[in-house]
């Protein structure tokens, strides 16, 4: 694969073993990002001038990335591989000294610093996925969209980034010992009031996640993604390439502004259901669409800022297995057995409060039409802390949220 510019294009697993990361003598560093896609305080970067990070999962060694992926923290979502522009091939390298994962890095005339890679987590596991985003800020520039601050003057492009610190979110700065060298998490305090969380305000618009369909999915149109990306209100109608169905539909918009999204009828008024109807900061959210058989899907989207809309199959939904970070309302996929869901919900931004609900939808056995007979699982006022069962899969999950938020599945035998 090549890290050009543009979005990620494909993916593949890497073993959680240490790994050796070099790009043939172009200088690399690493960004340890949290689900809101920004780092959590000065440590979660990792170059030659700051070698090691607090919980020992990446460190910088003779030029080159040592990342132990077993040992990162969970509230670690990404790693992005990032580093000055040039030209040769990036590796990870198991200690067998098998390449596991490699893409080959190519520069660009107007980018002096590029994000090659990154590592993200995937139903339970980790991937490797070029991305080969270029800033022509160089360095400075490139680190600071993740939420570093870095010296007024801009490094040379070649030459290590002088943090001068950055922006700390309350609660949220890395631990030493928050896990055990095994892996495993900290225990989780009690609720005891509101607790709010941050606004994920990464690059926008984010990043395309990749997926592979659903091995035998069959429900619901299967067809090559639409994208659509603009500013303030406008409606959206799809072409004839997406079939008649429940659809995924992912939305962000940049900054903090209202967002509301709605499907049109024959008559070109808006449906009774709003698909999304959300004031949050920096919106990033899933939800479905119903596409009307023997004619096109059409949304009205009310929104104040610059947005991106995705319409996907929907097998392209985040899969609910492990631990799941979040952030306001996602459409997901469980396909597992029978289980206990631990959620927990920070609360609302604006006032520690916000609604958080849970609706399933099981799908097993259905190859179209309309979505089945929908079940409550959750519907709740405030910061929460709570255990819900969710039914044997394949399950779609229609979150509804105004928080930040947390999934782990303890699935039955």
């Amino acid at each position: 694969m090549m890290c050009g510019m543009g979005h990620i294009t494909k993916s593949s697993w890497v073993p959680s073993v240490p790994l050796r990361v070099d790009a043939e003598g172009v200088d690399v560093a690493a960004l340890l990002l949290g689900a809101d896609g920004r780092v959590r305080g000065d440590a979660d970067m990792v170059f030659e001038g700051q070698p090691v990070h607090p919980s020992g999962a990446v460190r910088y060694e003779a030029a080159a990335l040592v990342v132990e992926l077993s040992v990162v923290e969970s509230a670690v979502e990404r790693i992005v591989v990032a580093g000055s522009a040039g030209a040769g091939v990036l590796s990870a390298v198991a200690p067998d000294g098998d390449a596991v994962a490699s893409c080959t890095v190519t520069g660009a005339p107007d980018a002096a610093a590029v994000v090659f890679a990154e590592f993200f987590r995937e139903s339970g596991g980790w991937k490797f996925a070029r991305v080969g985003q270029g800033y022509a800020s160089g360095l400075a520039g490139l680190v600071t969209a993740y939420g570093v601050e870095v010296a007024e003057e801009e490094p040379a492009a070649a030459g290590p980034v002088p943090l001068t610190g950055v922006a700390k979110v309350p609660g949220q700065a890395p631990s030493t010992d928050g896990a055990s060298a095994a892996g495993e998490p900290a225990a989780t305090p009690a609720v005891s009031g509101p607790v709010t969380g941050p606004a994920p305000a990464g690059p926008f618009p984010p990043a395309d996640r990749p997926y592979e369909l659903v091995e035998g999915w069959e429900f619901g149109p299967v067809f090559e993604p639409f994208v659509a990306e603009g500013f303030g209100n406008d409606v959206i109608a799809l072409d004839d390439r997406v079939g008649d169905g429940p659809v995924l539909v992912e939305v962000a918009q940049e900054g903090r502004g209202y967002l509301g999204l709605f499907t049109l009828d024959r008559r070109n008024k808006d449906e009774t259901d709003y698909l999304l109807n959300d004031l949050l900061p920096e919106f990033r959210g899933s939800t479905f669409a119903q596409v009307p058989k023997g004619r096109p899907l059409r949304m009205r989207l009310d929104a104040e800022n610059r947005w991106a809309l995705r319409v996907k199959p929907l097998a392209a939904a985040r899969r609910l297995e492990g631990t799941l970070h979040g952030y306001g309302p996602e459409l997901l996929l469980y396909l597992g057995n029978g289980a206990d869901l631990r959620v927990d919900f920070q609360g609302s931004p604006e006032d520690g409060r916000g609604y958080a609900g849970i609706q399933s939808y099981g799908v097993e056995g259905r190859t179209g039409g309309r979505l089945p007979h929908m079940d409550l699982l959750l519907n709740e006022i405030g910061p929460l802390r709570q255990t819900v069962p969710v039914p044997r899969g394949p399950q779609l999950l229609h979150l509804r949220a105004e928080c930040a938020w947390t999934f782990t599945v303890r699935e039955l035998d």
